[in-house]
């Protein structure tokens, strides 16, 4: 909250110093994407992804639902499929072809809105399950029959990573 009449006191340095810094940020926010080739993409992205997540999120306590799409019913792939689509991605049916449509990262890559996908074997035909990343270790998903969507730890290590473009 400003106060009216109130003198600020730090050196004329300090202010010019913190208007210069908020002027470069601006600056670099505003030029960044034309000097670096893909970077809107990224952005864009990136911003999808969130809104997956944020999607998915709210899809909490559905129920489970074999071949289940949506918009009250899911399961695994249904629910990505779903929270992507309304997020403006079209992605694949089943979990495999989601991990043969995504671009493969590193689990120290990975962040919030990537898909995780779980598999018994070294191909993506092996995929089994996928949900959609949420940061911290924890995913949203649809787990099995008789279960809810729901935030859950990651339960192994030996998943795969993938990202929607």
């Amino acid at each position: 909250m400003c106060t009216p009449n109130r003198i600020d006191l730090r050196p004329a340095s300090a202010r010019l110093s913190r208007l210069g810094a908020a002027s470069l940020l601006t600056a670099a926010a505003v030029a960044v994407p034309p000097l670096l080739p893909g970077a809107a993409q990224q952005a864009d992205a990136a911003a999808v992804s969130a809104q997956a997540l944020s999607i998915a999120a709210s899809k909490k306590g559905s129920p489970y639902q074999w071949g289940a799409t949506g918009p009250n019913r899911f399961d695994c792939s249904g629910l990505t499929l779903y929270s992507f689509k309304r997020a403006g991605k079209k992605l694949p049916r089943t979990a495999s072809a989601q991990y043969n449509r995504t671009t493969h990262i590193s689990a120290s890559s990975r962040r919030a809105g990537d898909l995780v996908f779980f598999h018994s074997g070294s191909s993506g035909s092996s995929v089994y399950h996928v949900g959609i990343y949420a940061g911290g270790g924890y995913i949203w998903h649809a787990p099995k029959t008789g279960a809810t969507v729901r935030l859950e730890r990651i339960w192994t290590s030996g998943v795969w990573y993938g990202r929607v473009n």
